[in-house]
């Protein structure tokens, strides 16, 4: 009787990984990295070399990251007050200051820090950094009074993405790590819904595959049964019978952009299951929700 982890075990595990191996060589991912596996080291260690391991076997891994706990910290310990309106958080300049500090700065760099110590090759960007992510003022359509709109300060929407940035860095064999920033006309930064820039970017680049990494197991139904596989199509259905609201709403409208503008596939996954990104690409055993783009 063979142990576990023997040196069978994991023969068996990576015959099991050659034939996703051989089809996704050459194939961009891009992988959204929140949640819990953004706060807990060992998760962070683990994606990291999970990244790495996609990036030696042939696949283009592109990551865009969120940071709003993190955000939240660092206001709390500047004595800046959060306002939040329809979920959207308020952002005049000081608190600009302080998401570019974070975003731009802190956590891209350690997203990095941590891929290039696993053995691969990460550069951080943001949509600054050849105007990559062009976004413009989201002016929020208040709730309860049609035609009117509120402004909530140096909050973006993306207007266009030049994928030149991200073609060159994956040519030279670079993993590029994107803060989601973008640039305005007016010359003022923007602050992106992450989860907005990862399926834009998925789209832009003709991507295989979009990865979102959650605090969930994925997509549940009206039974609280996790929904492995579907189309848009039944995602719409769910989303008109009220059987998907809340918190996973624009996390799956972005998916579902993605999957009708081309992007393959695109699975929604439990971030705190450790090497939940192998699982999901390189198994039979998923870990979340698949949606097919037919």
């Amino acid at each position: 009787m063979s142990k576990p982890n023997s040196a069978a075990d994991k023969a068996r595990t990576l015959a099991e990984a050659l034939p996703y191996i051989r089809r996704f060589h050459g194939k961009t991912i891009v992988v959204k990295f929140g949640g819990n596996a953004m706060v807990d080291e060992a998760l962070q260690a683990g994606f990291a070399r999970d990244v790495v391991l996609l990036k030696l076997v042939g696949m283009n891994p592109v990551v865009v990251h969120g940071g709003g706990p993190q955000i939240e910290k660092l206001l709390t310990q500047l004595g800046i007050q959060s306002e939040f309106v329809e979920g959207m958080r308020v952002t005049d300049a000081a608190t600009m200051d302080v998401v570019e500090m974070v975003l731009g700065g802190a956590v891209n760099k350690d997203i990095v820090t941590l891929i290039n110590q696993a053995g691969g090759r990460a550069v951080g960007l943001t949509g600054q950094d050849g105007g990559f992510i062009r976004a413009r003022k989201m002016m929020m359509p208040a709730k309860g009074r049609p035609n009117e709109f509120l402004d909530i300060g140096q909050v973006g929407e993306i207007e266009v993405i030049d994928p030149r940035v991200i073609a060159t860095l994956e040519e030279g064999g670079f993993i590029p790590v994107v803060a989601p920033i973008g640039i305005g006309d007016d010359g003022h930064s923007y602050n992106i819904n992450a989860d907005l820039v990862a399926g834009k970017l998925a789209e832009v680049l003709r991507a295989e595959k979009l990865v979102l990494l959650t605090n969930t197991q994925g997509v549940m139904d009206a039974k609280g049964d996790l929904l492995t596989g579907v189309t848009p199509r039944e995602i719409d259905a769910m989303i008109a019978s009220g059987a998907l609201s809340g918190g996973m709403l624009p996390k799956i409208a972005s998916a579902l952009d993605a999957a009708r503008s081309g992007v393959k596939s695109v699975h929604i996954i439990d971030g705190r299951v450790p090497h939940a990104l192998l699982l999901e690409v390189l198994t039979d055993q998923g870990v979340g929700t698949l949606i097919r783009s037919k």
